[in-house]
């Protein structure tokens, strides 16, 4: 069975935390600071692995975490950084941010890889906070907070040659009979809910990867039917067999409503090379019609082949026509540039200020994560907060608010001050 669509959660490591600590020695009372910086925390990263070509594995979990980094130490040792977490997934995963529906990735090469969360650098020791005026620095960092997403997966099939037609065409037999692929078959409105690949064995040295396409009905490039599923799988394959029933009360018109079906959803689609070929030849009522459906197709500048999916009549040759038009096409070049995680349409050092009846509360990626990272417990940390605040322009901004002596500020959802001027 092919899942081709997935739902995750992921999350990054936290940066270990920088510690605060002073060197103690025998005949040494003023040791200096001597605290260790945290580890980094590990990525989360996809990569491409050919061997899988679902998306099957992740019905069964859908949660994956990355390893904190380790705490600093004394004597400036640093901690350990994290190993990264690595998720596998199969070639042709598009991958979306499922809260705001971008497109991070399209992942498609063996070995592909695409950073998804990244994990968050270690916190300093207070050894950084030492100057010529203060040797004994009260202060260090806390590690840099986990970053935490939903994603989206969407499979597209990665197929050298996709098998498209109406339902009831054939294809599911056509790919059985050629491949040890081994969709349902059956004689109901859509044989197939779901693309099945097979690889077809033309001799010992040659092979093809086929992709059968479940049927388009009319209104598919509108979503009718399943009509957006289906016609994503074929934007990925390079040469089309296009399967007609000869059984239809009218073949030339399934042909024309597939055709529109795939231009009017993507206009390369109605260009891909195309091999038509009339199945159920073994049929005498279909022999009997097949001259007057070639010369009609013909007559469009289209050359059909008969063949017959169940007795295999002609079937050889349609794949070999495939594999020799693959052949001649020109090879597909992949943009060389790694796609970017996040691309933040704002400034991170933006903030609000938002009266609420408890106080006031300022919100922003940097002075959040900021407050996520201080050592509150110690008077050095928050002082070196209280001059992030200053530098990012939040104090000047409260004051034009209004904030007055003993207000409550809230910073985000988690940290509550008290103001002081």
């Amino acid at each position: 069975m092919l899942i081709d669509r997935a739902l995750i959660r992921v999350r990054s490591g936290r940066g270990g935390d920088g510690a605060m600590h002073f060197h103690r020695e025998k005949f040494v009372p003023r040791g200096g600071p001597d605290g260790g910086d945290g580890g980094r925390g590990g990525d989360v990263i996809l990569e491409v692995i050919p061997t899988l070509n679902t998306l099957s594995r992740f019905r069964h979990q859908q949660t994956y975490f990355a390893q904190d980094g380790a705490r600093g130490g004394p004597n400036n040792m640093s901690g350990k950084s994290a190993a990264d977490r690595v998720i596998l997934v199969p070639p042709g995963t598009l991958v979306y941010d499922d809260a705001s529906g971008e497109v991070l990735g399209d992942l498609v090469t063996a070995g592909q890889r695409l950073v998804v969360a990244k994990g968050g650098r270690g916190g300093k020791g207070n050894q950084h906070y030492a100057t010529s005026r203060n040797q004994a620095p009260t202060m260090a960092e806390k590690g840099e907070p986990a970053q935490e997403r939903s994603l989206r997966f969407e499979l597209k099939l990665i197929a050298d040659v996709g098998i498209i037609g109406v339902p009831n065409a054939g294809k599911s037999s056509l790919l059985a009979a050629v491949t040890r692929a081994t969709p349902k078959i059956g004689d109901y409105p859509f044989t197939t809910l779901e693309p099945n690949l097979g690889v077809a064995d033309l001799d010992d040295d040659t092979s093809l990867v086929l992709a059968d396409i479940p049927g388009l009905i009319e209104g598919s490039h509108q979503g009718a039917g399943l009509g957006f599923d289906f016609l994503r799988h074929i934007q990925r394959t390079r040469v089309l067999i296009h399967l007609l029933n000869g059984q239809a009360d009218d073949p030339l018109s399934d042909y024309s409503q597939i055709n529109s079906e795939l231009a009017l959803f993507d206009p390369v689609l109605g260009k891909k090379p195309q091999l038509v070929a009339i199945n159920k030849i073994d049929d005498p009522q279909v022999m009997a019609r097949w001259p007057e459906i070639r010369a009609e197709l013909e007559a469009r500048g289209i050359h059909p082949v008969a063949i017959s999916a169940l007795s295999g009549e002609g079937v050889k040759d349609v794949l070999w026509h495939a594999y020799h038009l693959l052949a001649s096409l020109p090879e597909e070049v992949k943009p060389a540039e790694a796609i970017p995680v996040y691309r933040p349409e704002q400034d991170l050092k933006n903030f609000t200020i938002e009266r609420i009846p408890e106080g006031w509360r300022v919100s922003g990626p940097a002075i959040e994560r900021s407050a996520a990272m201080t050592y509150w417990e110690h008077q050095g940390s928050v002082r070196r907060f209280q001059r992030l605040m200053e530098k990012l322009g939040v104090e000047d901004a409260l004051r034009k608010a209004g904030v007055q002596n003993g207000d409550t500020v809230y910073i985000g959802e988690e940290y509550e001050l008290e103001w002081q001027d």
